[in-house]
């Protein structure tokens, strides 16, 4: 603690400066889905390599067919880490839901003792990245030098879809590749309980398309004799799940492990319920498979979503038709070592085999990536874990997240590195959404974690 209590002790006395720099950033409207603000987008990338620079990095921002990445290295021993943060931020529409202007960031008092900083971006990215560059900005105050070598990527094109990230890394992989990355762009468990993502469930989406007769029929002259493509394809998806919620495609469960127990047990501890999950939108009972928490389920569990069905007379009224053709968007939702092409071509086979012999089916990929799974027993994030718990009021978590984060994806496929996923967003934050905000605490006490974090990685 003899190098890090000075550094934790300067963030605090640096907070104020710390919360204007963050404001000036704020001020930008990055926004990198609308070409009207390419101009902005990029005065963003220039701001923030002119800051890394202020406080020795050797930054820089590189052109890319879209908005600038900025790239920044600082020399140092032991480990080598590379940082990931997004400094583009959604559209603020619709305006007129905005309590105030949001490139005009204040700190406000939402509830006695509690303040955030509102604006655009506050959580959703800017603030979470600004929080390990004023953990470099203190240990070189303090000791001159930082704890291990440090290498950022931030990136402008996150909100729009990232078109050129992936050709970014590998043409420059060599330079970036690093011992491990480390991503701010996820959340808090609640404002006391610190979190380390350690899984991200992939994605195989596919459309499918059921023929039948060469025209819609009538169903007084045709009905009981021609093959009704609607009925077929819900026959289709209601063969896809047992009665306990399990799949029944063969070979799904391939790739897929059991979470280790004392993982379950910590999230058993955090009391989360189905009434409580569920309750938010209007339900209560779960519907996945059975003996499994809505937790497990949601992080740590494959599934079989239907996400669009049509087919027939939609329009008011009636019509008595039998529809040509009737199809379906579904969505698979993939954990541990499942493989996309084995479960799309699983997928298919079990499609077509439900066909009549006089009708046809086809397909339409949507995209898919594979799961991103950790391992719990990681001597870094174990190491993550415990800086954290120390910061925090409460011990940090383990946990996944039943959605994706693409670039952790392709730090595994184009630089061949593992992430630490550690950020302090809460759920409330609003990201994407008029009045978004971002928990002073969570500025103060994140600034914090990062010196800790790179002070535990080097021990």
């Amino acid at each position: 603690m003899s190098a890090l209590a000075p550094v934790l002790d300067k963030l605090d006395a640096n907070l104020d400066q710390s919360i204007e720099r963050l404001f000036e950033l704020l001020r930008i409207k990055s926004i990198s889905t609308d070409p009207a603000f390419k101009a902005d987008c990029r005065k963003a990338a220039q701001w923030l390599a002119e800051d890394l620079k202020s406080i020795g990095f050797e930054a820089s921002v590189r052109d890319t067919p879209g908005h600038p990445m900025v790239v920044a290295h600082h020399d140092g021993e032991g480990p080598h880490v590379l940082f990931y943060g997004h400094y583009d931020v959604q559209p603020v529409d619709p305006l007129n839901l905005w309590e105030s202007d949001p490139f005009d960031p204040a700190l406000k008092e939402i509830e006695p003792g509690r303040k955030v900083i509102t604006g655009r971006g506050s959580s959703d990215d800017k603030g979470q990245l600004m929080l390990f560059v004023e953990a470099c900005r203190a240990y070189k105050q303090v000791h001159g030098k930082l704890p291990c070598k440090v290498s950022i990527l931030f990136e402008g094109e996150e909100e729009s879809g990232s078109p050129s990230l992936k050709p970014f890394l590998e043409a420059n992989a060599a330079e970036l590749k690093a011992d491990f990355a480390m991503v701010c762009d996820t959340g808090m468990w609640d404002r006391d309980t610190p979190a380390i993502c350690v899984g991200l469930r992939g994605l195989v989406g596919e459309e499918i398309t059921v023929h039948a007769a060469d025209r819609d029929l009538h169903s007084g002259e045709f009905g009981g004799a021609a093959a009704n493509p609607i009925r077929i394809l819900s026959k289709v998806l209601a063969d896809m799940h047992d009665d306990t919620g399990r799949v029944t495609i063969p070979g799904f469960y391939d790739g897929v492990e059991e979470t280790p127990s004392q993982i379950l047990k910590s999230w058993e501890a955090l009391g989360e319920t189905d009434e409580n999950f569920l309750g938010v939108v209007g339900l209560s009972i779960p519907s996945g498979e059975k003996g499994r928490s809505v937790l497990e389920l949601t992080w740590a569990r494959p599934t079989a979503e239907f996400n669009g069905i049509n087919g027939g007379y939609t329009g008011k009224g009636f019509k008595t038709v039998i529809a040509a053709e009737a199809s379906a968007k579904v969505s698979f939702r993939l954990v541990h070592k499942q493989d996309p092409a084995r479960i799309r071509a699983a997928f298919r086979d079990f499609v077509r085999a439900r066909i009549p012999a006089d009708c046809s089916v086809e397909f339409h990929e949507h995209g898919g990536s594979p799961a991103i799974q950790l391992s719990y027993d990681s001597p870094f994030l174990i190491k993550a874990k415990q800086a954290l718990s120390d910061e925090w009021p409460k011990p940090a978590v383990m946990l996944a997240m039943g959605g994706s984060i693409p670039i952790v994806g392709d730090f595994q496929t184009f630089l061949g590195m593992e992430s630490l996923l550690a950020g302090f967003a809460l759920v409330d934050d609003r990201i994407h959404s008029p009045n978004e905000k971002y928990d002073l605490s969570s500025f103060h006490k994140g600034q914090r974690s990062w010196a800790r974090i790179l002070d535990a990685l080097t021990r």
